[in-house]
């Protein structure tokens, strides 16, 4: 397979663009993705011969139009004004996605579709997540730049005079976990938990069919130039069977891809064909792949880390990390560091709902599976000793032998995290918080980011603190996390209020005029579309399924616990799903306060529905556990 096209290069010109693709006829489509506000990507299949005949149209972003309405482009295409150009991106790599199950028998090789990154544009204006991450970089790039120039010398990075920089880079890299498991068998969920907690499973040996996936995995994503770092199992999973034929059964594990950093723009449509290459790859060989937050309750999520870098290009051609301390044993970061830092924190709550806008990405982030429910961070007890504490929601990563490696890694991302809005909303908001210190000294943005609840400080918001060298879940109560750090949404339509409840905090992300009070409404109004939309028809149909499941066990022996336990369990089906004429059950009062737009009622309502339901089934397995 080395003889095919993987990559065309970013800014390749037109000439040599139409020459590989002369030179590759297996390549026979093309595809513009596009990505709406909810991170979903098109893709549709073009005869290459329209874009070699009409590439300027293609430039120009006359020659492929979609229907906006039929994608989350909410309030803005809609029925009755819904079409949108698709101009392509040259700015960035264009990946081949060939179909190893439609083979061309004259060339002897898989068809391809050569998947180019495009914008969406609806009346003039771009409307797309890619455009406004471009358009973010823009901005905050030109916004650094004028403020180095008018202060040339920053605390921690003595050794760059800002009359010297001339470009800024935003650089980033995701993290990658996912389930993988044998199509439609169930999981053993008791069984795997225990094999988490025995700490049975990371990093363990992949064995048959697995190995030999990840290793196709990874030798397909270095062809496509995505220098893949490493890849292996993650903490959940259980040893598969052997079935009488020697093949494998019963597989379930979690595994992780970790791959090379690169440009903020690259970086999150890296990402995105990552996952494309994963998923096909393991299902070609029989495996089922899943990159949902929390595909199993009770059990480690996928996670999604996202690290961010950010560095300056000097008159002379050096690359300067603009995180790094010229003298990192004596200061963790350097004044532009601790400031995107601190502005990353202080205006978590409005990143917050482009981090995790589903009911799935805030089931994984919960205590006791290393997922951060906390707004905090950790530095390390000294500037010698690099911090790795998993306990936290941002981490600052240093390597005191290479300064290019300082970066901060945001933990709270899930796969089917929108990145290009995630990274976009975290620029904004570090050039916030960077505009906020270049004027103090190392140590006085060490003590500002140190300072304990109730203390007054030049940024940071008095009453909250923001850093913590402990264990944030077990030297620390819910209430006192609550208090110090902030309490986290429980619900979907608790992360969009914050765009409502902040709007200090909403101006530092709107300021740019990319993620503009239009893309807000969008990605908002769709995010509550999709919670209305899979409470009702998805996660209430399986609760009941849940409480109809929690049937009487008939036995010749039953105790009064068994009478005890089932009284309670009953209690709690019918307070669940058991409607009178007088009273409607928690399920019924539920949808109506959705269909009747009171999400108010809904989210509180979906909380105590959650709880219930657990404690549902805590009790019936302790009644099924106890029955001869």
């Amino acid at each position: 397979m080395n003889e095919l096209l993987y990559v065309i290069p970013a800014n390749s010109n037109k000439e040599d663009i139409l020459k590989s693709l002369q030179e590759h006829p297996e390549i026979q489509f093309v595809s513009l993705v596009g990505i709406d506000m909810a991170g979903n990507d098109t893709d549709e299949k073009i005869p290459v011969g329209i874009f070699l005949k009409d590439i300027d149209e293609f430039y120009a972003g006359t020659a492929v139009q979609t229907d906006g309405s039929s994608v989350v482009l909410t309030g803005i295409a809609t029925l009755n004004n819904a079409k949108v150009d698709m101009p392509i991106d040259p700015s960035v790599n264009w990946f081949v996605d060939y179909n190893m199950e439609n083979f061309d028998e004259t060339m002897e090789k898989p068809v391809g579709t050569l998947r180019i990154p495009s914008f969406l544009i609806h009346e003039g204006k771009r409307v797309d997540s890619r455009a406004v991450l471009a358009d973010t970089l823009v901005y905050v790039r030109k916004e650094l730049l004028a403020l180095f120039k008018k202060h040339p010398q920053v605390a921690g990075i003595g050794s760059v005079n800002g009359n010297d920089i001339t470009d800024i880079q935003f650089t980033s890299a995701t993290e990658l976990e996912f389930w993988v498991k044998t199509p439609l068998e169930e999981a053993a969920i008791e069984e795997m938990s225990a094999s988490q907690v025995l700490s049975e499973q990371y990093w363990e040996r992949t064995h048959g069919i697995v190995r030999t996936a990840l290793e196709q995995c990874l030798t397909v994503l270095d062809r496509y130039g995505f220098k893949v770092e490493m890849g292996h199992k993650e903490v959940g999973g259980l040893k598969a069977q052997i079935d009488e034929s020697g093949q494998m059964t019963h597989v379930c594990e979690q595994l992780e891809i970790d791959w090379r950093f690169a440009d903020a723009l690259q970086a999150a449509d890296n990402e995105l064909f990552v996952r494309t290459i994963v998923k096909e790859v393991f299902r070609t060989i029989g495996l089922e792949v899943n990159f949902k937050a929390k595909p199993m309750i009770g059990l480690a999520g996928n996670g999604e880390h996202t690290h961010i870098g950010m560095a300056a290009v000097t008159k002379d051609g050096k690359l300067h990390n603009l995180f790094t301390a010229d003298d990192q044993k004596k200061d963790f970061m350097s004044a532009v560091g601790y400031g995107a830092l601190m502005g990353l924190l202080k205006n978590y709550e409005v990143i917050n709902p482009f981090v995790s806008a589903t009911n799935d990405s805030l089931n994984r982030l919960k205590p006791g599976f290393e997922a951060p429910v906390c707004v905090v961070t950790s530095l390390g007890h000294t500037p010698e000793i690099p911090s790795r504490n998993r306990t936290i929601l941002a981490g600052l990563i240093r390597d005191l032998g290479n300064p290019y490696a300082t970066r901060f890694e945001l933990r709270a991302c899930n796969p089917y995290t929108n990145t290009y809005l995630v990274l976009a909303a975290i620029y904004s908001a570090c050039l916030d918080g960077i505009e906020a210190c270049v004027t103090h000294t190392t140590a006085e943005c060490l003590a500002e980011l140190s300072k304990e609840a109730g203390e007054t400080g030049f940024y940071l918001e008095r009453d909250r603190a923001y850093r913590s060298e402990d264990d944030v879940f077990e030297d620390y109560t819910e209430e006192e996390r609550n208090r110090i750090f902030s309490a986290p949404p429980a619900t979907v339509w608790e992360n969009m209020q914050n765009f409502e409840n902040h709007p200090d905090k909403l101006a530092v992300l709107t300021a740019g005029g990319a993620l503009r009070g239009q893309i807000i409404d969008a990605f908002r109004s769709g995010a509550l579309l999709r919670w209305k939309t899979e409470l009702i028809a998805r996660i209430i149909p399986e609760m009941r399924n849940i409480v109809r499941n929690a049937k009487e066990i008939k036995s010749d022996y039953v105790t009064d616990l068994d009478s005890y336990n089932w009284n309670k369990i009953n209690n709690l089906r019918s307070y669940l799903a058991k409607d009178s004429i007088d009273e409607k059950s928690l399920f019924t009062l539920l949808i109506h306060a959705l269909n009747d737009g009171d999400y108010a009622t809904a989210s509180g309502l979906q909380v105590e529905m959650n709880d219930k339901v657990e404690e549902l089934k805590a009790h019936y397995d302790s009644y099924v556990k106890n029955m001869i």
